[in-house]
Parts: C-alpha cells; structure tokens; sequence
C-alpha cells in the first residue's frame, strides 16, 4: 500500500527510479562502449542509466548495488533495533530534571517516540545535528563523536571496542525554528541501549544514500 500524501511516507523508501531515455544513451554511462545490434543497453533498476551488460549484468549498476548492500544490512539488522527501543535517561534542553523513558522509531520511520511518565516525538527530519557519546572517555570534547567520523571507521559498533552510553540531538521542535537539545544516556540496560545508539547513527547516513539517488 502505497500512502496517497507522500508526506506520510518512510523516509528510507524508495521512488522508482525515472529511466533514462534510450536516445539520450548512445554509449555506456561507465565504460562508454558504444551500443549496436550485439551490444545491448540495460538501465539499472536503481538508477535508472543505462549500461552494458558487463556494468549491469544484475540489474543493477557497481554503483548502486555497494549502496543496495550497505541498505540491506540497515533494513535486516539497525532499523529492527530502532522499532523495538531502548531505555534511556532523558534530560531536555538545560533542564536540570531527567526522565526514564523508552525510545523507539515509529512505525512510519518518521519520527522518535520517547515514552515515560510524559511523551513526546522528535520528527527526523527535523533533526539538525547528532552526535554520539561512547565509554571509556572521561568527560568533555573528547567523549562526543558525531556520525560523521563515524561513517568509515568501527569506532562504535556492535562490535566494537568501544561502546556507544548516549546522544546529542538538536533538533527544531513542530512549530518552533529555535533548535532544542535532547540528552539521552543509556539506562539499566546498557547493551541494548547501546545496540539501539549504534543503529541510530547509522539512520542518517542511510538517508543521505537513498537521497543522492532522487
């Protein structure tokens, strides 16, 4: 089922791709072989170019399927982290107060849900910035990564030697365009709060992937 208002949609889903026109194709888009009779193009049901059939022999481009790969491992493994939550210690902006509460991503994948003896949402794309604290770091500059660094390195990761123990978010609350920060820290259960952190920072790296492709 495909939602009528497209405002409504996740937004890790994908448009299909708008193909390019034969005529606008003479030549391979990688290697720029050009086609006849015996060298046929294929357009890659990714991104909609077109290719021969050594660059897109399954019907997908070199190109989109690495992008394809990293999106499966997403969509297998972090975004079934993020639906189920994780417990965290939640203080809001430069209040001095902090609430226990479960965070999850909605249904839709559109927005955060921090549930506790109060609730409220934080809309994704309405997040300006997310910055990652791990263990074993005393406190200060040296214990905040943001995504960022993160993308390439195992820095934080399931893995890994170091563990994700809470997050940074700034972000512009429905209605407001003053920017508000939300601490989290990891509460009783750690592992799994640590797991849901190290999925979180992968979200929007995975959005800027299927946006390059739009």
């Amino acid at each position: 089922m495909v939602p009528e208002n497209g405002a409504f949609n996740s937004p890790f889903s994908l448009d299909e791709p708008q193909w390019v026109p034969d005529k606008e194709c003479p030549r391979c888009m990688q290697c720029d072989t050009k086609f006849d009779f015996i060298r046929r193009k294929h357009h890659c049901r990714r991104c909609g170019r077109c290719f021969c059939d050594k660059c897109c022999s399954k019907k997908l481009c070199a190109e989109c399927s690495l992008v394809s790969q990293k999106e499966m491992e997403f969509y297998d493994k972090q975004l079934k982290v993020l639906l189920a939550g994780g417990t965290f210690v939640v203080t809001l902006g430069s209040s001095d107060k902090s609430e226990t509460m479960t965070c999850r991503l909605s249904n839709n994948h559109r927005y955060l849900f921090l549930d506790g003896e109060s609730h409220f949402e934080v809309e994704l794309s309405r997040i300006s910035s997310m910055q990652i604290l791990t263990e074993g770091t005393s406190p200060g500059e040296n214990d905040i990564h943001t995504y960022t660094s993160l993308l390439d390195s195992h820095y934080v990761s399931e893995g890994g030697t170091s563990r994700a123990s809470g997050m940074l978010l700034h972000y512009k609350p429905m209605g407001s365009q003053d920017a508000q920060q939300l601490r989290m820290e990891a509460a009783d259960d750690k592992k799994v709060a640590s797991l849901w952190l190290t999925a979180m920072h992968r979200v929007r790296p995975t959005q800027n992937l299927i946006l390059s492709l739009h």
